[in-house]
């Protein structure tokens, strides 16, 4: 399949609703930036926030801006959005510093919190990466998230395990358990973290670069690239239909970071 262009993507991403019209209902978006903004860490997502996020219609207008959420406070039911423009533009910015981190034979580890939608997107992100000569970190092996599973690679990406099932989680403890591994072994850290939710959080607040995937109810991370903490936060869905639907994505960025063979565009 070729690689599609800007204008293809946009029109894939609306039609498999990764963006435009997505499933997330606006309620569920409004409660999670309310919840953020009181104070509530599960949904910091390994970030900290302090009181700098306390009002919520602070959270909505970062979310407008940088995700494409109706900016409207009275819109409280229904349909939300996430900008496909934003979401190319974010992969545009991701492109930008995985290019670097091939250039540069960086120390590369990634992770999802995600694995039902983003395995995939992240292992082909990784395979690519290690053959244009970055080094993809190893975990330590044998670690424990405390009350929360076992943290251990799949096809070169990191994920929580329990019960013999990957598992979806937005906690920070595991990249905190791989962190800390690290450490305890006198091994140096990653210099760049490929993740989503808790994952990404969590290695920007430890000051690792750390570039990510969100969905529209999931603001820390927005915010976190609104201060500085993460570098590159895209807005998508991130568990659509089926995982398949990712693939252009994935071609389209992959591409732009020069990380692609050289292949037919559309």
């Amino acid at each position: 399949m070729p690689i599609p262009s800007r204008a293809a993507l946009v029109e894939h991403l609306v039609r498999t609703r990764i963006a435009g019209d997505v499933a997330t209902p606006r309620d569920n978006n409004l409660s999670h930036y309310r919840e953020l903004a009181n104070g509530n860490r599960h949904f910091w997502l390994g970030l900290e926030l302090g009181d700098r996020w306390s009002d919520e219609q602070d959270v909505l207008a970062v979310m407008a801006e940088r995700c494409g959420v109706s900016d409207d406070p009275e819109h409280r039911q229904g349909q939300d959005t996430i900008d496909p423009e934003l979401t190319v533009d974010g992969l545009d910015r991701m492109a930008a510093r995985l290019r670097k981190a091939a250039a540069d034979g960086e120390r590369v580890l990634v992770a999802t919190g995600h694995p039902g939608g983003l395995l995939d997107v992240h292992r082909r992100t990784a395979d690519a990466l290690r053959s244009a000569g970055c080094e993809i970190v190893k975990i330590p092996g044998g670690l424990m998230a405390p009350d929360e599973g076992m943290v251990f690679q799949f096809a070169d990406v990191a994920v929580l395990e329990r019960g013999a099932t990957l598992w979806h989680t937005h906690s920070p403890v595991p990249m905190t358990a791989i962190l800390d591994g690290l450490e305890r072994e006198g091994r140096p850290l990653p210099d760049l973290v490929v993740a989503d939710h808790g994952w990404a959080g969590c290695a920007g607040q430890r000051g690792i670069d750390s570039i990510g995937y969100a969905d529209s109810n999931d603001p820390a991370l927005f915010l976190g690239e609104a201060e500085g903490t993460v570098q590159v936060t895209v807005p998508l869905d991130d568990h659509v239909a089926d995982p398949r639907y990712y693939d252009p994505m994935t071609d389209y960025l992959l591409d732009a970071a020069g990380l692609l063979p050289s292949v037919d565009r559309a």
